[in-house]
């Protein structure tokens, strides 16, 4: 599978060890395909156990949360956080509350998470963790009961200097609100622990918009880079109507860009004069679902119930921001047939192997998650230096400093690709430039 026999045995003993762990295991494969390019040229790699102790979570923490409904019941749901690897850093990474959550997608979580982190060049390390709970159909007073009995296990594991939650699919302001008021209650302190916060307790600006916002500020550098181009004139798909691909879509629209095609549970909608984002803004506001309601009104808009058919949508540029997985080889080939030319990841690993393999062999401008959604996180660690300096900066002042980060975070994955590998190979360059910084910190601190 790979060159170098170290990583084919590390991934046959991992892969008998986790059988179930589909997620993750994918997540360690893209990774080897990226370090078979270096690991033979380093010794100190194998020397030092690098691969087997970046693959191994330093702690995996499960729990029992019990809580009750509106008509009562007791309810019990289980509760994770993996916290991946510290070494450049306290853990950080996001919280995610849905049915499909378990041990192998939280650990594909948080291994990409702890070389997003680096790349942003702040002193995060890489976790992840959630519930299977499902905030969907629930009052706001059952997601408050469940958040608080969350926190009620978590905050044992968790501190500004030690581990750093954030929001992640069905965590957004208000699960933040009531987690982060139970653990300030427990703790008897008002600290950055949580962020993705409210402005009014400690929250920074542009973090609702980071992740989308830094999608296309990551593909604004490829565009200059790879094309001497820009937004202006490009027709855009994006999937996923939640936070990612609604800021994604505001963004590129700015830029000049103009927005054909966007999906959500429901289905998919098209509109070849361009999606009205307005409206979309205002029917995603209490579901964050639009498109089965969006022609309604515009009737030129035409609507499709199967969400996947969105990539048969001519465009020029893709950005799946929805979850792993959702865009598969097919729809990869439909992209190459109808014209696209880029695809960006918004969301983390939408895009399976098979998949990006088949983009990159067609000569496709591809960004990985790991690289391109990295805004979220980055704009998270800005707001941990806000709350330990106890001083808030403008919207302009995060805006700014998001596209300085996701510039740098560009020229070190292009940097890194043009090193070992093509130039437009940005999974590689990503991969390894995450690894470096990591890998540099292990070594630092001796066999921990």
């Amino acid at each position: 599978m790979f060159k170098s026999e170290y990583l084919n045995q590390i991934f046959k003993d991992i892969s008998e060890k986790h059988p179930s762990q589909t997620e993750y295991l994918q997540a360690v494969e893209e990774f080897f395909e990226s370090m078979d390019f270096i690991v033979m040229g380093d010794p100190n790699i194998e020397k030092n156990a690098i691969m087997e102790r970046l693959i191994e979570p330093e702690r995996s923490i499960k729990f029992r949360v019990t809580w009750r409904n509106d008509e009562g019941k007791i309810i019990v749901n289980r509760g994770y956080r993996v916290q991946f690897n510290s070494a450049i850093g306290p853990f950080k990474g996001g919280l995610r509350f849905h049915k499909s959550v378990n041990e192998s997608i939280l650990k594909f979580l948080g291994f990409e998470q702890t070389f997003k982190n680096a790349l942003t060049g702040l002193p995060m390390g890489g976790g992840k963790g959630g519930s299977d709970f499902d905030p969907r159909g629930k009052s706001d007073e059952e997601i408050m009961r469940f958040s608080q009995n969350f926190m009620l296990e978590l905050y044992r594991h968790i501190g500004p200097d030690t581990d750093v939650p954030a929001g992640d699919i069905g965590v957004g302001n208000k699960e933040i609100g009531y987690m982060y008021g139970m653990y300030k209650k427990i703790r008897n302190e008002v600290t950055g622990t949580l962020t993705g916060k409210g402005l009014s307790y400690g929250g920074s600006l542009v973090r609702t918009e980071a992740t989308g916002y830094g999608v296309c500020y990551f593909v604004q550098e490829m565009l200059k880079v790879y094309r001497n181009d820009d937004f202006k004139g490009k027709k855009v798909i994006i999937s996923g109507s939640g936070k990612v691909g609604q800021y994604a879509a505001l963004k590129a629209h700015e830029l000049g860009a103009t927005i054909v095609a966007m999906s959500d549970i429901n289905g998919y909608v098209y509109d070849q004069n361009g999606l009205d984002l307005s409206i979309m803004k205002m029917l995603t506001a209490d579901t964050g679902e639009f498109t089965n309601k969006y022609v309604e009104y515009r009737a030129n808009a035409t609507f499709g119930t199967n969400p996947a058919d969105m990539w048969k949508v001519p465009c020029d540029i893709a950005l799946p921001c929805a979850t792993q997985n959702e865009l598969q080889l097919e729809s990869a080939k439909a992209l190459v047939e109808n014209g696209c030319f880029l695809v960006a990841e918004g969301a983390n690993m939408p895009t399976t192997l098979e998949a990006t393999k088949y983009l990159q062999h067609h000569d496709i401008l591809f960004a990985p998650g790991k690289a391109a959604n990295a805004g979220g996180v980055a704009v998270s660690g800005l707001e941990m230096s806000q709350n330990a300096m106890h001083y808030p900066w403008t919207y302009a002042e995060v805006d700014e400093k998001l596209e300085a980060i996701m510039a740098e975070i560009f020229k070190q994955a292009y940097t890194q690709a043009r090193k070992y590998t093509d130039h437009r190979n940005l999974v590689v360059g990503a991969n390894i430039a995450g690894f470096v910084r990591v890998y540099q910190a292990m070594l630092a601190q001796g066999v921990l």
